[in-house]
């Protein structure tokens, strides 16, 4: 079982996968088109072209996790976009929100660090 926990860094791949793609040929993308180290940990996570499934690639130190969900009705309506890049970060509860169809940027969390200062 994968836990997803606030310490965890989740990438996101903004263009579409090739869900014909198993472990390893993610695992070229992240090191090709994303410029990413499959093996560090952190969890990748794609869209195919059509918007209904998803998958996340892991790497838990002694193996890789491919999960897949693929929707039976609808599609992910909301994907993070950056003009320009090929990889962009979500929180974990962002991706909590996203895994569910939701808009991952519509959450009112608070910022995982801030700064206190004075009189706070």
């Amino acid at each position: 079982m994968i836990q997803i926990t606030p310490h965890m860094r989740v990438l996101i791949a903004i263009e579409p996968a090739d869900f014909r793609r198993g472990i390893d040929g993610l695992a070229r993308v992240c090191r090709e088109a994303l410029s990413e180290d499959a093996f560090s940990g952190a969890m990748f996570v794609f869209r195919n072209q059509r918007k209904k499934g998803i998958k996340i690639l892991v790497y838990d130190g002694q193996g890789f996790w491919l999960c897949y969900k693929r929707l039976s009705s609808g599609r992910f309506r909301y994907w993070p976009t950056k003009a320009g890049e090929r990889v962009t970060t979500l929180q974990a509860h962002q991706l909590q929100v996203l895994l569910s169809a939701g808009d991952p940027y519509g959450t009112r969390a608070e910022p995982q660090w801030r700064r206190i200062g004075k009189g706070e």
